[in-house]
């Protein structure tokens, strides 16, 4: 069952590093890359990535399919 991004950061803590995955969102891969970019980017609402993004290659081409977060104080 796809969730928000809400949803996921009101189950972690301060400072907790969690996953956000294109799965675990509901969305297509391609779809995951793009925001996945900007929060690279700009930073999440609410968190922050950590660490290298986890890429998937589909057809020759690399998209990221998984972000490691960690959630920023209020």
């Amino acid at each position: 069952m796809a969730k928000t991004i809400e949803a996921v950061l009101a189950r972690q803590k301060e400072g907790a590093r969690f996953v956000l995955s294109a799965p675990l969102l509901g969305l297509e891969l391609e779809d995951f890359d793009t925001v996945a970019k900007i929060w690279a980017a700009e930073g999440g609402p609410g968190f922050k990535l950590a660490g290298v993004p986890h890429r998937q290659c589909v057809d020759g081409e690399f998209f990221i399919d998984r972000v490691t977060a960690v959630k920023l104080p209020l």
